[in-house]
């Protein structure tokens, strides 16, 4: 009878949580929040609570933290040394006498820079540039935010710093050659989708009509222009981390080094000096409020697995022992990502996870690629991610313009993707 009413307990707090996540509710709250809440429930003694679920998960979780600030610091070091706006304005070049394939190479920049750069400040940084060039096109708002967010949810799938936010939620899963040729298939079937996405409003990009917008970027200064040679750069984490088993913190660190050679930052003392204590300072500024989240995060995390550890042959019996089916299950229902619902790792999506974890049935790198996907649809297409809604409201366009010219693309994208993970996880 208690197992029943903890069972119901857990349930409706469940529920509550999905509904406060998909109207918008504060999710460091909300996490915090149900870490108490499913403590409380699971009966979890107050000295077991405090250090299993309360202490250790955070303490934990610093290598993790440290790998946030570093691709945050690289992202913001990018766009502060000209190097992502000179790699835009290459672009554009080819805009003026072919609009559509200048948005396809728009699109691919977009990818190559988020393969390793991350964080709002890094997005918000790179669309000030990016979005005039297409406007200036004149490539539809809609076309060209949809273009944005969901290149930038294509390069998440292998950026090591997200990789390793949603690495908490399934144990056992590293970031190595195993996961990576799934990451970059699933990276390469949405960039296609993409660009077909562009290439279906070819006729609306031809002639449409350009409109000339000045960023906050030009306003402050002349465009930084650098050598042909830093161009390499974005990608040049990814590469080590692949091919010399690199660790992603020097990775990174040696790409920020030389990002500030290349430009010619380090030529004074003093101005290099300033030149990175004002980027680490923007970047650490910019994902302050997100490493606060995933600290709670973890918590609510290990919350879930002490409260329903007596609940495991219970979901054995009601979730399908089929990869297969499971697959398109999740590929149907993939749009609950949205609004930080259910399959939305960043949202209610932590406690589905915690229950497939909990339940044993499957190798945790399938149910990483399983709820990833989804993940990685909410990322490219929903307005609740942050970078999404700042691109909606720096375009002036309305939320469900966005919602609707994204959702089916980003849905194609994420069915490919899920038979992508059955296969090769």
């Amino acid at each position: 009878m208690s197992t029943l009413i903890t069972g119901i307990l857990l349930a409706i707090t469940f529920i509550i949580f999905v509904v406060y996540a998909m109207k918008g509710g504060n999710l460091t709250v909300g996490f915090f929040v149900m870490a108490v809440t499913w403590t409380i429930i699971g009966l979890v003694p107050p000295t077991k609570a405090i250090k299993e679920i309360f202490t250790e998960p955070v303490l934990n979780y610093g290598k993790t933290a440290a790998y946030i600030i570093f691709g945050s610091w690289f992202g913001r070091v990018l766009v502060d040394t000209g190097i992502a706006g000179s790699i835009s304005r290459r672009t554009e070049k080819v805009g003026r006498k072919s609009p559509v394939i200048a948005t396809i190479l728009i699109a691919l920049v977009t990818a190559l820079i988020f393969t390793s750069s991350y964080g709002v400040g890094s997005a918000i940084a790179v669309g000030v540039i990016l979005f005039p060039i297409m406007f200036s096109m004149g490539v539809p708002k809609n076309v060209a935010v949809s273009v944005f967010t969901m290149s930038i949810g294509a390069a998440m799938y292998v950026n090591n710093v997200l990789f390793v936010q949603f690495q908490v939620f399934f144990p056992g899963v590293k970031w190595g050659a195993h996961y990576q040729r799934f990451g970059f298939a699933a990276m390469a079937v949405q960039m296609v989708i993409v660009i077909l996405f562009i290439l279906a409003h070819a006729k609306k990009i031809k002639n449409g009509r350009p409109v000339i917008v000045t960023s906050e970027e030009e306003q402050k200064e002349a465009p930084k222009e650098v050598s042909v040679w830093t161009y390499f750069l974005p990608v040049l984490p990814v590469a080590l981390s692949i091919f010399l088993k690199w660790d992603s913190i020097p990775a990174l660190l040696i790409a920020i080094i030389l990002a500030f050679l290349l430009t010619g930052q380090m030529r004074h003392y003093k101005n290099f000096v300033m030149m990175m204590n004002d980027t680490a300072k923007t970047a650490i500024s910019d994902i302050a409020g997100l490493l606060i989240m995933l600290f709670v995060l973890t918590m609510f995390q290990q919350a879930a697995v002490h409260a329903m550890s007596s609940f495991a042959p219970i979901f054995k019996t009601i979730i399908p022992d089929s990869k297969v089916l499971l697959v398109i299950i999740i590929a149907i229902l993939a749009p609950l990502a949205y609004f930080r619902g259910p399959l939305m790792l960043y949202g209610a999506g932590a406690a589905t996870a915690a229950i497939f974890i909990g339940t044993g049935m499957f190798n945790p790198y399938f149910l990483y690629g399983l709820l990833v996907v989804p993940s990685m649809m909410g990322v490219s297409a929903d307005i609740t991610q942050s970078w999404n809604l700042w691109s909606v409201q720096y375009a002036k366009l309305d939320t469900k313009t966005f919602l609707l010219t994204g959702l089916g693309w980003a849905w194609a994208a994420t069915i490919i993707n899920e038979i992508l993970a059955l296969i090769l996880l």
